[in-house]
Parts: C-alpha cells; sequence; structure tokens
C-alpha cells in the first residue's frame, strides 16, 4: 500500500543523486512486489488470517519509530481510529479477497489505479481543480481496467482465473485506500503522517482480528512457511519500511520524481507474477495496461508552477 499523498509541508531538496534513485528502485520493487506476495501467501493462509498478521507485524515497527513524535490529542483519536477502520477493516481486507479470487498480475494494474482515484477524492474533499488533460486520463485509465478484467489470458494454468467479482473487489479496495489517503490529509498535516498511521492502524488491525480469531477456527489451513514470510513481508517491508523510505524520499528529491515509482511499481508487480505463478499476458491485458498507465501519467504528472 502506497502513500501516495503524503507531501512535505516545505521541501528542501537537493540534486537527485545515485543513492536517491537506488532508492526510487527499490521502493517501486517492495510496494511492486506486495500483490505478488499477497497472492503467494493466500496459497497456504486464508485472507483475514494473512491480513491480521501482515498488520500484527507492522505495528510494533510503527509505534517505534513514532516514539518522539507528534501526539495524537484524545478527541482526535476516533477520527484516526475510523480512519484505519476504513483503510483496513475495508481497502486492505477488500484487496485480499480480491487477489484470492483473480490473477496477481490483474490485481497489479488495478491497484495502479489508486493515484487516479486520489485525483478525483482530492477534488471532491480539497476543491483541487480536474483538468482536461486529468480528465482524459480518467476515461482512459477505466478503460484499460475494462479491459484487463475482461482479458481471459491473463490466468496461469492450474491458478484460479480472475472473477469479476475478484477485480471488483481489488478496485473496491483502490478506491477505499484512495480515500483514506485523501480523507487523513487533514490528519497528517496536524499530528504527522507516521503517528497517524501507527494509530490507524491499530484501529485497523483490532477490528479485523475477531474476525481472523473466527476464520482461523473455522478453515482449517497449515501454518507454512511460505504464508509466514509473506505476512512478514508485507508487514515490515511494505508497510513500515515503505512508509519511510517514501518520506525520505520526498525529503531528498523533488515530490514529482519521487512520484514515479508509481508507473514503475506494476511493472515490477506483473514481472513478478509472471515468474512466480505463469501469469500469461494476453492481448487485452497488454492493451489495458498501456491504457491505464497512460491515463495515470495524464492524471498525476501536473505543469510545474
Amino acid at each position: 500500500m502506497s502513500d501516495a499523498t503524503i507531501t512535505p509541508t516545505s521541501l528542501n531538496v537537493s540534486r537527485i543523486t545515485l543513492l536517491s534513485v537506488a532508492g526510487m528502485l527499490l521502493l517501486a520493487v517492495i510496494w511492486g512486489l506486495s500483490i505478488p506476495i499477497t497472492k503467494l501467501g493466500l496459497e497456504t493462509m486464508p485472507p483475514m488470517a494473512l491480513t491480521a498478521l501482515r498488520f500484527g507485524v507492522a505495528v510494533p515497527f510503527l509505534f517505534l519509530f513514532a516514539i518522539g513524535r507528534h501526539r495524537i490529542p484524545l478527541r482526535v483519536l476516533p477520527k484516526v481510529a475510523a480512519l484505519g477502520l476504513l483503510g483496513i477493516g475495508v481497502g486492505q481486507v477488500s484487496q485480499t479477497f480480491g487477489i484470492a479470487g483473480a490473477s496477481a498480475s490483474v490485481s497489479t494494474i488495478i491497484s495502479a489505479m489508486i493515484p487516479i482515484f486520489i485525483v478525483i477524492f482530492a477534488a471532491i474533499r480539497l476543491g483541487q481543480s480536474v483538468s482536461l488533460r486529468q480528465k482524459l486520463g480518467l476515461a482512459g485509465a477505466f478503460g484499460g481496467i475494462a479491459l484487463v478484467a475482461l482479458d481471459r489470458g491473463g490466468a496461469a494454468a492450474g491458478v484460479v482465473e480472475t472473477t469479476l467479482a475478484g477485480a471488483a473487489l481489488v478496485l473496491l479496495s483502490a478506491l477505499t485506500i484512495a480515500f483514506y489517503y485523501v480523507w487523513s490529509v487533514e490528519q497528517t498535516n496536524r499530528y504527522g503522517t507516521v503517528t497517524v498511521a501507527a494509530w490507524s492502524t491499530l484501529a485497523g488491525f483490532l477490528a479485523i482480528v475477531p474476525f481472523a480469531l473466527h476464520e482461523a477456527a473455522t478453515t482449517p489451513f497449515a501454518v507454512e512457511p511460505e504464508a509466514i514470510a509473506s505476512a512478514v513481508y508485507l508487514g515490515l517491508a511494505v508497510t513500515a519500511a515503505g512508509l519511510f523510505l517514501w518520506l525520505w524520499l520526498l525529503r531528498t528529491i523533488p515530490a514529482r520524481v519521487a512520484a514515479s515509482v508509481q508507473f514503475l511499481q506494476p511493472v515490477f508487480g506483473i514481472g513478478a507474477s509472471a515468474a512466480l505463478f505463469g501469469d500469461r499476458m494476453g492481448g487485452l491485458f497488454l492493451i489495458g495496461v498501456a491504457f491505464v498507465l497512460a491515463g495515470v501519467a495524464l492524471t498525476v504528472i501536473t505543469q510545474r508552477k
């Protein structure tokens, strides 16, 4: 889950260095592998259990990094908790269930829509205008998603094919996560991204624990090393380390350069899906990917002021 809305209040950026480029590539790999790794974990662990384990790993590290930072007043905690219930209780859970019913490649490219939904919600919530170019980008990306969802060549033999319900759940996840990012802007500006992320993640984690325990009690499964490793990677690398690497990039290079990570994520995600699951990319899928990436570019890249 990438945090595409975090922006520093004042940019004190230096020129792009080899270290910053390496950081961008590393972050693209970390975030790009999130969906294929989730798919791998789901082969032996049910969705709620995997999601709960992921955020059970992430929460301690987020609070560890939040030590000595801003404090959140008690009166604000319900708002932050509601964000966690939305972003994790709905967004991340629906993503996990969606990935269970869709190929990793299709899930990856649908999740690439998150920056586009952020633009839409920012226009609604923050009053930001949407240019004609961005509207064209939105239309192109939605058309690409339709082509990706309709393609039947993207599922590997022996792996469950993409269902309409699976694709719809991943799309719901992208919508919900984007909503979470935009509606958290006010709180993160006041109390800091790390602090808000820690408390909202804790709230979301606590909300899904009872459902995960019920699932574990009623669904027979074996705890395999791949599932544990997947949850640890998602919690530690994607959720915790990815956030702080992103923040470091924003303080090191211009935000418009750091944002290019969004265009590399699907490349690594689709490549990993092909390597891990043998996902085959049909003609409609490839055309849809091109439309989505072009739409993201038109929607997200803005002219310098």
